[in-house]
């Protein structure tokens, strides 16, 4: 099953996202989170390497779907990916999509069986109902 790691300037953002998609699909989705450069609470910002780490936990043969907040999550994350070793990093995408409608879709889509390239699509085409 496809993971999805979350990607947060903000611990607390992340969490919040963490702990609606939980309840969403019942747990049935591995999800983590990455938010604050440390664990002390206030701290913005993340580390490549904390972002690497969260690819691991939930790393498996389908794959790894990360949505980032903005800019330097993306950043972060690309980096992260470079540090993977090379059979890792052909399995780790990142969704161009806002960070909590992104990751309802994505984590519904992979609770109903979709693989990777189906969660970044639904993670992605989620983009469009802020227009509604």
């Amino acid at each position: 099953m496809v993971g999805i790691v979350i990607v947060s300037h903000s611990r607390k953002l992340a969490e919040g996202v963490k702990e609606l998609l939980d309840q969403m699909v019942k747990g049935n989705v591995k999800v983590e989170l990455v938010g604050g450069v440390t664990a002390e609470p206030g701290t913005l910002g993340m580390s490549p390497m904390s972002v690497k780490e969260a690819i691991v936990k939930v790393m498996d043969s389908e794959g790894v779907l990360i949505i980032g907040d903005m800019g330097s999550a993306i950043l972060s994350s690309k980096t992260a990916i470079k540090m993977l070793a090379p059979e890792m990093k052909e399995k780790v995408v990142i969704a161009d999509a806002p960070l909590v409608e992104g990751s309802f879709a994505a984590a519904v889509e992979i609770s109903a069986g979709g693989g990777l390239e189906d969660a970044k699509r639904a993670a992605e085409e989620s983009k469009s109902l802020r227009k509604i």
